[in-house]
C-alpha cells in the first residue's frame, strides 16, 4: 500500500465512533462500553488535561489513535508522569509508521505539558507489543512492579 500522508490532533468527542470502528476491526470483537467510559473521563470531563490523540490521512479519515492521561497523585506519585494506556491503527494502514508518529506526537505533547515519564503496561508475552515499546525506548521500569492477585 502506498504511504500516505498522516497527521494527528487532539482526540474530540466526535472521534468516538471512529475510534471504535479501529479498535473493533484490531481486536475483531467491540468495547463500545469501554470507550464510552474512557471518552466521558478524558475527552468529555473538565478535570483531565487533553493528552489523546488521533491520526488522520489526507482525506480525513481517521486511522489510529492513542490514549492516556496525566497522573497527578495516582498511586503516590508527586511528580507529572501520564500513561498511555490503549492504541490502534486501522488493519489496513498498519506498517507505515503510523503507530511510530502517534507515540512520537503523543510524548512531544506530554513534553509540552512538562511531563518527564511515561508509563504503560504490556502483556510479556505480547512480543509484537514488546518490540512497539522497545524500539519507542521503553524499557522495564525500574522504580514500579505491577502486583496482581487472583481473585
Amino acid at each position: 500500500m502506498e504511504t500516505k500522508t498522516i497527521t494527528t490532533r487532539l482526540m474530540k468527542n466526535e472521534d468516538f465512533d471512529a475510534v471504535v470502528r479501529i479498535d473493533t476491526k484490531v481486536l475483531h470483537r467491540a468495547r463500545p462500553d469501554y470507550y464510552q467510559k474512557k471518552f466521558q473521563r478524558l475527552i468529555k470531563s473538565n478535570d483531565c488535561i487533553e493528552t489523546s490523540l488521533v491520526a488522520e490521512d489526507e482525506n480525513g479519515t481517521i486511522v489510529g489513535f492513542i490514549m492516556g492521561e496525566l497522573i497527578i497523585g495516582d498511586f503516590g506519585i508527586c511528580r507529572d508522569d501520564a500513561t498511555v494506556d490503549t492504541m490502534g491503527v486501522d488493519p489496513e494502514y498498519q506498517r507505515q509508521g503510523i503507530g511510530k508518529k502517534l507515540m512520537a506526537d503523543f510524548m512531544l505533547h506530554l513534553k509540552e505539558l512538562e511531563v518527564e515519564k511515561l508509563h504503560t503496561l504490556v502483556d510479556k508475552n505480547d512480543d509484537r507489543l514488546m518490540r512497539f515499546y522497545a524500539a519507542s525506548r521503553f524499557s522495564p521500569s525500574e522504580t514500579f512492579i505491577n502486583m496482581e492477585r487472583i481473585i
